[in-house]
């Protein structure tokens, strides 16, 4: 109900009607995962430097309907996060506007349900961008994976502690690593632990 009421309000916030498809009911058992790389961890002055996405589609993931795009940003790389993704100024002197990447982006995720991991990071720095472009906030549905691993573990270990980062999510659901740390590879990776864990029996409620 809550979420009906937002949309609700959101769609009259919104600028250009081109983007009324956010909106629509989403198609069934469609998502889309996606994973950025910015300039740093503060949405209000970092910037994205990169969208990696893939469709996943009845249980499968898309791969021939990927989203890969590098961004020039407008604010300074932070070492800390060059360390992290390895990209640097030099990477990025013949990449796209971000005004122009937003606009492919969400052509790309339409309404369908997002999925990612630490994916409220995500969101807020696409929100960023898109708030001041067409008024509103993302209105999709978002899922995210590490909470979904937590309802599911703590049925094993209840009142213990655990494990969510990502390599150790990796290495229990014995997902293959895809090679280097990237928004795309790493969108792959949370696609295939999404996959893994909402095919349990008791976790149908995430489809």
């Amino acid at each position: 109900m809550y979420n009906l009421i937002k949309n609700h309000f959101s769609k009259k916030k919104l600028k250009d009607k081109r983007y009324l498809y956010l909106f629509d009911k989403p198609k069934e058992d469609e998502y889309v995962c996606f994973d950025c790389e910015t300039t740093g961890l503060n949405p209000k002055i970092d910037d994205i430097i990169s969208i990696g996405a893939v469709i996943i589609k009845d249980n499968t993931i898309v791969s021939s309907k990927k989203f890969v795009r590098f961004i020039k940003p407008k604010t300074k790389l932070q070492e800390d996060s060059i360390k992290i993704h390895y990209i640097r100024e030099c990477d990025l002197e013949n990449a796209e506007n971000i005004d122009k990447v937003i606009e492919e982006f969400l052509e790309f995720i339409g309404n369908r349900k997002l999925v990612g991991y630490f994916l409220e990071f995500d969101i807020a720095m696409v929100n960023k961008y898109i708030k001041d472009k067409i008024g509103i906030k993302l209105p999709n549905k978002t899922l995210e994976v590490s909470a979904i691993y937590y309802d599911w573990k703590i049925e094993t270990i209840p009142q213990g502690h655990i494990d969510l980062r990502f390599d150790t999510i990796m290495k229990e659901l014995q997902i293959p690593k895809m090679g280097k740390h990237d928004a795309y590879n790493d969108a792959i990776m949370t696609a295939m632990m999404f996959l893994k864990l909402k095919n349990q029996a008791k976790m149908k409620r995430y489809t």
